[in-house]
Formats: C-alpha cells, sequence, structure tokens
C-alpha cells in the first residue's frame, strides 16, 4: 500500500521558533509530537531564501539557477515537471491548500525595472510556454472567482488557494472571508487596526476574528478535504500551506497577546556587534532603525526586535493549534497509520540577528536555516539529524518513499538512502539594487559542517564565518590570513557545488 503524505510548509519561519528546536518560550506541542514520532533534520537549508525560487526548488527539485525562478515575480514555467506531477501520473490524489506562489500575486511592473528589450516572444532568450499565468493574481481572482485556477495546477488536482500574508489574504480565502463578513476590506490593514502601543514596524493589530482568519482558514480547508471519504480511495499528497509567520505581525484575537515582549530573548548577534561589518550590513545599520528598509530588511530598537518576536510567536502558535487539529482529523479518520507527515518552512527572519528584522541577501543562519521534520510510520525516529540537507531534496526523497520514479534533472538526494553531503550551496539574486548595491545582487554560499562562506558578483569582498567557534556569525574571516588557505578550499568546494547544480537535462534522443 502506498502512503499516503500530509506535507505541512510554513512561510518565514527560522529553524530555531519550534519548541522541539529548544526555543526558550514559544510553545508548539503539535508540531513537537511530529518530531517526537520523527526524525528533525537541524541542519536543513532552503536552495534560495526568498518564496518563489525557494517553492519551485520544493517542487522542482531543482536550483533557482536552473528553474530560472531566480527572484520574485518569475513564474514556474507550466512546461516544468513537478515531483506532484509525478505523484498525480502515479495514482495519487493531490491538493494544494493555501499558499502557492508559484505564479505572481501582484499586479504591476517587477521592482527590476522594465525589459530593456521590450515585450513580445522574442524579447528573451527562453520563449515562455503558452499557458495561463495570471491564476494567482489578484485582479484574476477579482474577475473569475475560483474559475481562476485551471486544473491541474503544476501536478496538484485539487487547490484551495490563498495569496497574501497577515490579515490581507486574497484568492479563495478572500471569497469565503466576504461571506462570512460581508465587508472583510472595512476591518483589515494597518488603517483600520485597533489600537495598541507596539512600535514594532509592520505591528498590525487585526480586527478580522480568529476564525476568519488565514490560519483558520488554511486549516479548514485541510479538515474538510482529509475528511471527505475520497481520501479512503487512492493515496494523497496534500500540501498545506500556512502564509504565517510572516510580515506584517498580525497575530489575530488572543495570539496578539499570547506572548509578553519582556519575556522574549533576542540574539546573542543583536549585542555583538562586529566593528567591520561586511559592507552590507555597515550600510544598512547607517541608514539608522527603520531607516531605508532594503529588500526587507530593516534595523530595529531592541524593544522593536522583541515585539516582532512576540508576535512572531504567536501565529506560530496558531498554526501549531491548526496542525492539532488536522493531526487530530488525520486520526479520526483512520489515516494516520499510512500517512507520512512532513513539516517545514519558505525561509526565515532575521528577528533580531545583528539588529535586523526581516529579509535580504545576507545569508545568517536565520534566514537561510529552517525546520524540517519527517515522521513516517513504522520508521524508527532517529531524533535529531545533523545531516547537510537542503530544499532540493525534498522531492527526491517523497518519490522515493512513494516508490516512484524520479525524472533526470533533479538535482537534490534521497535524505535517508544516499550518502550525506560534506557541504551545499545556497543561491540568492535580489530583483532590485538594495544594501548599497549599484545592482541587483546575486550570492552564492556555501554551507560545510564547520563553515559559512558567501560571494557575491563583481565584489571584491566576501564572507566566511567559522560556525562552530561563532554560531553568532559576528567574525568574518575573509581577510583573515590565518584562513587563508581554508577560504581557498572552500572556494574550491563552492566551484565543485556550482558545476554540480548545472543542468542534465533533457537526455539527449540520439547520438548526434
Amino acid at each position: 500500500m502506498k502512503p499516503n503524505f500530509l506535507f505541512i510548509v510554513t512561510d518565514q519561519h527560522r529553524a530555531d521558533y519550534l519548541g522541539c528546536a529548544g526555543h526558550p518560550v514559544l510553545k508548539t506541542p503539535h508540531i513537537d509530537s511530529i518530531a517526537a514520532s520523527g526524525t528533525m533534520f537541524d541542519r536543513f537549508y532552503v536552495a534560495n531564501p526568498v518564496c518563489m525560487p525557494n517553492r519551485s526548488a520544493i517542487l522542482t527539485g531543482r536550483y533557482s539557477s536552473i528553474s530560472g525562478i531566480r527572484h520574485n515575480g518569475i513564474p514556474l514555467p507550466l512546461e516544468a515537471n513537478t515531483f506532484v506531477d509525478v505523484m498525480r501520473a502515479g495514482g495519487y490524489d493531490t491538493s494544494l491548500i493555501g499558499k502557492s506562489h508559484l505564479q505572481c500575486t501582484l499586479d504591476g511592473d517587477p521592482e527590476i525595472g522594465a525589459n530593456p528589450a521590450g515585450q513580445g516572444p522574442l524579447s528573451n532568450a527562453r520563449r515562455r510556454p503558452e499557458g495561463r499565468y495570471d491564476q494567482e493574481l489578484e485582479s484574476t481572482w477579482e474577475k473569475k472567482g475560483e474559475a481562476a485556477i485551471s486544473l491541474p495546477y503544476y501536478g496538484f488536482s485539487h487547490v484551495d488557494l490563498l495569496s497574501g500574508h497577515g490579515d490581507e489574504a486574497g484568492a479563495a480565502h478572500l471569497i469565503d472571508q466576504r461571506k462570512a463578513l460581508g465587508d472583510p476590506e472595512s476591518l483589515r490593514g494597518a488603517e483600520n487596526q485597533m489600537p495598541h502601543d507596539y512600535t514594532c514596524p509592520q505591528a498590525i493589530r487585526t480586527r478580522i476574528p480568529e476564525e476568519q482568519h488565514s490560519t483558520a482558514w488554511v486549516r479548514d480547508r485541510a479538515i474538510d478535504y482529509l475528511s471527505d471519504a475520497k481520501r479512503q480511495e487512492n493515496p494523497f499528497f496534500a500540501f498545506v500551506s500556512f502564509p504565517d509567520p510572516h510580515h506584517p505581525f498580525s497575530p489575530p484575537g488572543k495570539y496578539w497577546e499570547m506572548y509578553d515582549p519582556d519575556d522574549m530573548q533576542v540574539p546573542a548577534s543583536f549585542y555583538q556587534r562586529s566593528e567591520l561589518p561586511p559592507p552590507h550590513l555597515k550600510w544598512l545599520r547607517e541608514q539608522g532603525e527603520f531607516g531605508k528598509a532594503a529588500y526587507g530588511a530593516a534595523m530595529v530598537t531592541e524593544r522593536q526586535a522583541q515585539e516582532g518576536i512576540a508576535l512572531t510567536c504567536g501565529m506560530i502558535s496558531m498554526i501549531d493549534d491548526a496542525v492539532g487539529e488536522i493531526l487530530d482529523t488525520l486520526r479520526s479518520q483512520g489515516l494516520s497509520e499510512n500517512t507520512i507527515v512532513v513539516f517545514t518552512a519558505d525561509h526565515g527572519d532575521f528577528l533580531g540577528d545583528h539588529g535586523m528584522i526581516l529579509k535580504g541577501p545576507m545569508h545568517y543562519q536565520s534566514t537561510i536555516r529552517v525546520p524540517f521534520i519527517w515522521s513516517e510510520p513504522g520508521r524508527m525516529g532517529e531524533g535529531v539529524q545533523s545531516r547537510l540537507s537542503s530544499s532540493v531534496d525534498i522531492s527526491r526523497t517523497i518519490l522515493n518513499r512513494a516508490g516512484l520514479q524520479p525524472y533526470w534533472g533533479m538535482q537534490g538526494q534521497d535524505l535517508f538512502d544516499a550518502q550525506a553531503r560534506d557541504s551545499l550551496l545556497v543561491e540568492d539574486e535580489g530583483n532590485r539594487a538594495s544594501l548599497g548595491f549599484e545592482t541587483p545582487p546575486r550570492v552564492r554560499t556555501l554551507i560545510t559542517d564547520l563553515y559559512r562562506m558567501s560571494i557575491y558578483q563583481d565584489q571584491l569582498w566576501g564572507e566566511l564565518y567559522d560556525l562552530k567557534k561563532d554560531p553568532g556569525e559576528i567574525t568574518n574571516l575573509w581577510d583573515d590570513p590565518e584562513y587563508a588557505n581554508i577560504k581557498a578550499d572552500l572556494q574550491f568546494r563552492l566551484l565543485q557545488e556550482m558545476t554540480r547544480a548545472c543542468d542534465s537535462s533533457p537526455w539527449p534522443d540520439a547520438m548526434a
């Protein structure tokens, strides 16, 4: 009998923000229960710390430099194979519930500016495959409602789509909100929020009731899907995707007050600031507290960081409660004994790291390391696993457990059966000039058991940190003569990882 899969993904959720990961205040008993019965990977990294590129990496098992989804604003080509396509072809009932972000959700010109070669089929090196790339756009949903989605959608036969974040989520969720509240727009956003004394940027005390919040909507749609008698007929793959925790910091109802900012610890790097920070961090510090926010990243006061942390914990606790109800449904429907449960996240958040909040093309552990938990009935859990692992590994691991042949060109490896890596690659390409860069930054990072090294295109400087001696990544060893040989070795290993990440698909058709 093929196993079912419940794949739960959160958004801007760093690895250390779970009870089972050792957070000193945050309580996540239901997610912790998944870890208690399975394996928690504590060195799991994103392939790209940006939403659309990393979600595409999860779905395709391919790096963003190969898929072409280099940064937000580039939809995944409809011709791209996903591991969900393989599961659907292999007899699985496949569902997407919640956030997708495989296509653009916002109308308007790209942040990087207009294509200098103009528009049309001859304005890019690749011709975009024909098809609809408006299926997640707000304007399409306003015109077409749930008919906006054409099925199957990247392999998903069932889609309950949600877009956006906080109390301003859209798509099918907004349709349901309007049915329940009449005019949810009058309750949403900073202009309609309830009074509060928080000063953290993007702290919004929403008037949207808990039961009409996006987290509750994803929970309810997932429960409806799992409760359907059809789940007993065929194996299923359910991709349950929460848009939180993410800015704006706006947990609803009791979750706003669940955690006291006074109880929150900021990261040690908030205080241990290097006198010689790398240029992008130096530039941001010169802008002042929440000065010119660049690509999201911004400096904050200690109190603002504590408030952002407390509200993020509120959002995660709401998700944890939702996960508990979803797991209860699995059990009540008799599905838990044959369902593999996976929990992970899209990317992280600085949340006070080096004095910052939000995210940006600075590859500190807080943004590139995320939770990954695997719980499989009948398989002995391994507790905490320190194997170096990546988002690109998810697809191959799931297909192998489903007994399905991965397609040629997947770049990840099986997290249980393949030999463990000694290093991995993280890619990043900005969609605007920021953090003192004159052009959108392009970053390549190597992670090993001991080090993190980042190289920036066209820059003579880089970053090198000893993660064992300096887990807060305070002291940049790039120019330290004692690390010259180590830097040279890591640069060679990064070249090897980048070479290994080159595309090997398609397989040739003939001799010549």
